[in-house]
């Protein structure tokens, strides 16, 4: 199948190696829900450095860390959900090895905004009272010019070069859809960014998009999209319902992995050494295994 119509379909390795060291890459999902680890894992096996990493955190950011792929981290908390804190993260903050800005979940949503309407800002009351403009010294305030005139946090435009989404259907075109209980912001970082490339549990004709949820499910629109991928189990081990759930067991691996140097070397070496198939295959071993 080619044509016009098929041109944005693209390899994994065809959408990670468009990218550019130092680049703004926005990561969508939420914690450890529908991230697009496929593409996060292909980042890992590239020679990227030095990227600043917009994200509703989970492992994306901790992997990115732990790679030393991040230069700086902005975004509201970085969690794996049922574990508080994202252990790789941790780490790297704890060493200094990575900038962190952080924003209030509010603050995060608005900056987002901005971005995606082009926004200088967008004032919000998200914030104030608490000490994010004390660890954000950059950030200023305004006054409504309105009656009142009560003070807001102007909240600058979170502006992405590129945007890495996960989804659970795709067409050929771009258009994209959650099926899930939530569409986090991944609409946002589409359209936040100079460029925004999805991938999907699979991609279906269009006309197929109706078939498993209603007309709001479609939150992606092929204007905001320049590539998409279809990778089965690509959100893995985070959320994509429906799916499949958190690989909870797994997930609780990596944790256990990453507080101890020799066991970060084996689970590196076991799972995230070659491609999105090995790792795939890795995974199912380590399932059978553990039984």
């Amino acid at each position: 199948m080619s044509g016009p119509d098929t041109a944005k379909v693209k390899s994994i390795d065809e959408i990670v190696g468009s990218l550019e060291s130092g680049m703004t890459i926005g990561v969508g999902g939420w914690g450890s829900r529908r991230k697009p680890m496929a593409l996060v894992r292909a980042i890992l096996r590239s020679d990227l450095t030095d990227l600043t990493v917009i994200s509703y955190g989970g492992p994306d950011v901790g992997l990115l860390c732990a790679y030393g792929k991040a230069r700086r981290v902005i975004a509201p908390f970085v969690t794996l959900d049922s574990v508080p804190l994202e252990p790789h993260f941790r780490i790297a903050r704890q060493n200094a090895a990575v900038e962190f800005t952080e924003y209030d979940e509010g603050m995060f949503m608005f900056g987002l905004y901005a971005a995606a309407n082009r926004l200088p800002f967008l004032p919000t009351p998200a914030g104030l009272g608490s000490d994010v403009l004390k660890v954000n010294p950059r950030l200023k305030t305004v006054r409504s010019p309105y009656e009142g005139g009560e003070e807001l946090i102007a909240v600058p435009p979170l502006k992405m070069d590129v945007s890495l989404i996960h989804m659970n259907r795709a067409d050929v075109r771009g258009n994209a859809q959650y099926l899930g209980p939530d569409p986090y912001m991944d609409d946002l970082f589409a359209k936040a960014a100079d460029r925004a490339y999805v991938s999907c549990e699979r991609l279906v004709d269009t006309a197929d998009l109706l078939k498993e949820g209603p007309l709001q499910s479609l939150l992606i629109s092929r204007s905001h999209v320049t590539g998409v991928v279809e990778t089965p189990n690509g959100a893995h081990f985070t959320t994509c319902e429906p799916d499949h759930d958190r690989d909870e067991a797994f997930q609780k691996h990596y944790v256990k992995s990453a507080g101890d140097p020799d066991q970060w070397a084996a689970f590196r070496d076991r799972f995230l050494s070659g491609d999105e198939t090995a790792y795939q295959q890795a995974v199912r071993e380590y399932h059978e295994e553990t039984r």
